[in-house]
């Protein structure tokens, strides 16, 4: 028992990831990226543009490429991303199990939806809700309009009070500890002559913004994290990097940081995934491993997007082959980091 908990009364997790088209169909995929593209911490634009951009330019179209590509990856048991987030919270509920705590996981976009898995966690007899958005570099278009929603629809059922966010972890040693395991482990199996850690990517303007002073001013302006650019995603995924690759053991020669997933026409951070896959090939680069670790769950943007499309491509430019290391998932270090940083948070208040 807990310091300072009755003896009735529970503490509630919350795990959040992005999200998932109910089915790989294109009506379902549609349904999601009207929800997902229409976030204004996704497509900041005015509300009257953002709707005629997304419901008559973007999704009429995208809704058909986006569930073929989800048709190649479905697992049995439903989409890649909703099967390791459900598996994520099974481990982690019975890793706490010997506690009185009730584990819930819930999408910002899609289902189960973050009013429904709180709904769950709002009864009286749940003193607080410790909340981790599962993503570990910050983003507005990730990290905080997973906590805005939250914070919403916790007021709407009068539970915000006892709401708790933890931040995001790119830079934990746990968190470093367990992708740098699977590069390892991954690795020593499948040995390769260059590694590339591929991140989401995201538009400039969501970076400069937040740093306006700092952001993207100069070449090196990522290279170190400072109180000038503290949210910077791109320099949060550059420490990432640098962490994973020296824990590993790579030189800075051995490995490159990329950024993947652009969409429409505004300029987005670099240098870009697919470019810099065809780069390596023409330098005589053959054996490539990618590892995404802005991604805690193989997802349509890890297994389709990297395994699939990006290896044709890098194998078109001239290299041999291209493996993704697996991320995560529900692997046993991370299912350790996790219920131990939910259980620092519930002794720290």
């Amino acid at each position: 028992m807990r310091a300072g908990q009755s003896v009735n009364m529970k503490t509630g997790i919350l795990l959040i990831n992005l999200g998932t088209p109910d089915a790989p169909t294109p009506e379902a995929v549609g349904r999601y990226l009207r929800e997902f593209l229409m976030d204004p911490f996704v497509i900041d634009i005015p509300a009257p543009l953002r709707w005629f951009l997304v419901n008559v330019l973007i999704v009429p179209k995208r809704k058909y490429q986006s569930a073929t590509a989800y048709q190649k990856v479905q697992m049995t048991e439903g989409s890649p991303l909703l099967v390791h987030t459900r598996a994520l919270g099974e481990k982690v509920a019975a890793k706490l199990a010997h506690e009185n705590y009730v584990v819930e996981y819930a999408m910002r976009y899609g289902n189960p939806s973050i009013a429904s898995s709180l709904t769950k966690l709002s009864g009286p007899d749940v003193s607080r809700i410790i909340v981790l958005p599962l993503y570990p570099q910050y983003a507005k278009s990730s990290f905080e309009t997973a906590v805005v929603e939250t914070k919403n629809r916790a007021a709407e059922l009068g539970c915000e009070d006892r709401l708790m966010f933890l931040s995001p972890f790119y830079d934990r040693p746990e968190f470093i500890d367990a992708f740098a395991h699977n590069v390892s482990g991954h690795l020593a199996q499948e040995p390769a002559d260059h590694l590339v850690f591929s991140f989401h990517s995201l538009p400039e303007k969501h970076l400069v913004k937040l740093h306006p002073q700092h952001c993207l001013r100069t070449a090196n302006c990522c290279d170190q994290i400072t109180g000038a650019n503290l949210n910077c995603y791109r320099a949060q995924c550059f420490f990432t990097a640098k962490a994973i690759a020296r824990q590993v053991g790579l030189p800075p020669e051995r490995y490159t940081v990329s950024f993947q997933s652009r969409l429409g026409r505004a300029k987005w951070i670099g240098p870009t995934t697919e470019p810099t896959l065809r780069e390596l090939a023409s330098r005589g680069v053959k054996r490539v491993a990618v590892a995404s670790p802005s991604f805690v769950a193989d997802c349509l943007e890890t297994l389709e997007e990297i395994a699939i499309r990006a290896r044709q491509t890098f194998i078109s430019a001239g290299g041999e082959d291209l493996q993704l290391i697996p991320s995560l998932n529900s692997g046993p270090r991370w299912i350790d980091a996790v219920a131990g940083w939910l259980e620092s948070a519930a002794d720290s208040r």
